[in-house]
């Protein structure tokens, strides 16, 4: 008997994979898959060798060479998974929230921004297109014309993350397929399923043989064969710092486009909206238990609102839901792993011990989530505020001066985005001129993102831009071609 707890995926058997041409259960052992929340197994997937990740991406070369994809035919297989992915949100959503313990309906969200990925990597590959080249401003270009092409880099090695198992991935899927590339996705070990079911309906959108392979395996595997292989032309890697800039500097010659984390400020002055702020970072601190790299994380609050406001966000946090991912009910529920909640856990100990205080959360429930938690007290040596917490805590500070509140936000590492709330124009846009990160918002928390935006961050939160519209840029090449008449 076939017993599935995630749509279309068997228990019982090793789950394939799309790779050289077919779907396949790989030639060596497998890898067991396991509900975070309750250790449940989901399904097993391959655990493939280098050399078939080197066959892989000699495929997908052969593929590109063989049977490039024009422009109108990228854009309508992506149409039509758009379409496909929209009315099986559900189907979708259950796997999401299986694997990553996302709560379903966070889930269903992220299915739903998937669908708007593709829609906007289609309407790029349909607009693709280069530039003409002014030859004739100078004498020696009289009689010439010369005009830019973007062509597609080469094949993609895609190194996906478990926190956002579908959105993410077709973040780095989507605009592939739009630059005309060959994509060999390695999805994260604890989320296979996503991207397994994603290459499914790919299939049945129209794309070609060869434009999509997935192979699962560990990081040091498959990973790793998938940079040092020569046939890949770029890597796009999203998850922590130490792993991408390691990736980075094993790949020197390649392309190399990292997401990576972010320890997320937002600074609340006195004339800024603070209800509104509280309200906002209950959800921004706590989604999927603050497992995303622009999860709210220090919250620098004036101190004349402080109380208020802190009294205000711990009666907000108090009414999240804890619980099991599949209930409608559940606001959060576990991290990915028993050792990251007890890391988490770990750093709240050790900011109490340095003088912070929990206003709530800290435990761990008879389920075994760790509570959604505020640390008040907090300072920015502790490791809540220094480094990035990835789980659902939010660390309070202080301040008197807003100058002061923008050197503390960035006295850091990383530099994803960083948020203000006020009222003064001006302050926000001396905020905008100061705040070194990727982006700045104003009026809103750092987590907000949409999908057809450019995000990415500076320093140890990467070196790219995602966003269909940008990732195709870094997917493509410019080729100049001039003509002599």
């Amino acid at each position: 008997m076939v017993t599935t707890l995630i749509p279309g995926i068997d228990q019982s058997t090793v789950t394939p994979v799309l790779i050289t041409g077919s779907w396949s259960t790989g030639s060596g052992s497998s890898l067991e898959v396991r509900s975070p929340f309750d250790g449940a197994l989901l399904g097993k997937v391959p655990a493939l060798s280098p050399a078939e990740v080197d066959a892989a991406v000699d495929y997908a070369h052969r593929t590109l060479e063989t049977s490039p994809l024009p422009q109108w035919q990228r854009a309508e297989i992506l149409d039509r998974a758009a379409v496909l992915l929209a009315s099986r949100r559900e189907e979708f959503g259950i796997a999401i929230a299986r694997e990553s313990a996302k709560p379903i309906k966070t889930a269903r969200v992220e299915v739903d921004r998937a669908v708007s990925t593709l829609q906007f990597s289609a309407a790029v590959a349909r607009t693709l297109a280069g530039e003409v080249v002014p030859l004739e401003a100078s004498p020696v270009g009289v009689g010439k014309i010369g005009f830019i092409m973007r062509v597609p880099i080469g094949v993609v090695g895609a190194i996906a993350p478990f926190n956002f198992p579908l959105n993410l991935v077709v973040h780095k899927v989507g605009p592939a397929i739009a630059a005309g590339c060959p994509v060999v996705l390695k999805p994260a070990s604890q989320t296979p399923f996503s991207s397994i079911l994603l290459a499914r309906l790919l299939e049945e959108a129209g794309l070609p043989d060869g434009y999509l392979q997935v192979v699962t395996g560990g990081g040091g595997t498959v990973g790793n064969a998938l940079v040092d292989n020569p046939k890949i032309a770029l890597i796009t890697f999203t998850g922590s710092p130490d792993v991408g800039w390691g990736i980075r500097a094993r790949a020197p010659r390649k392309r190399v486009g990292l997401e990576l984390g972010n320890n997320a400020p937002v600074v609340i002055e006195t004339d800024g909206d603070w209800k509104t702020a509280a309200a906002k970072i209950k959800i921004a601190g706590f989604s999927h238990a603050g497992q995303s790299c622009i999860s709210t994380q220090r919250i620098l609050v004036h101190r004349s609102i402080a109380d208020a406001f802190v009294e205000e966000l711990v009666a907000g946090v108090r009414t999240l839901v804890v619980g099991d991912p599949m209930d409608d009910a559940t606001d959060v529920s576990a991290l990915i792993s028993q050792s990251e909640r007890d890391r988490v856990a770990g750093w709240i100990a050790d900011a109490v011990a340095e003088g912070g205080s929990v206003a709530c959360g800290g435990e761990i429930d008879a389920s075994g989530v760790l509570m959604p938690t505020v640390i008040v007290s907090a300072n920015p040596k502790m490791s809540v505020c220094a480094k990035e917490v990835f789980g659902p805590v939010v660390a309070v500070q202080v301040y008197d001066d807003f100058d002061d509140a923008l050197r503390i936000a960035n006295d850091t590492d990383f530099g994803l985005q960083a948020a203000v709330f006020t009222a003064d124009i001006s302050k926000g846009l001396k905020a905008a001129r100061t705040l070194d990160f990727g982006g700045v918002l104003i009026n809103e928390v750092p987590t907000w993102r949409a999908d057809q935006m450019p995000y990415g961050g500076l320093r140890d939160s990467g070196n790219t831009k995602e966003g269909p519209a940008w990732s195709v840029r870094e997917m493509t090449e410019e080729r100049l071609v001039i003509l002599h008449g």
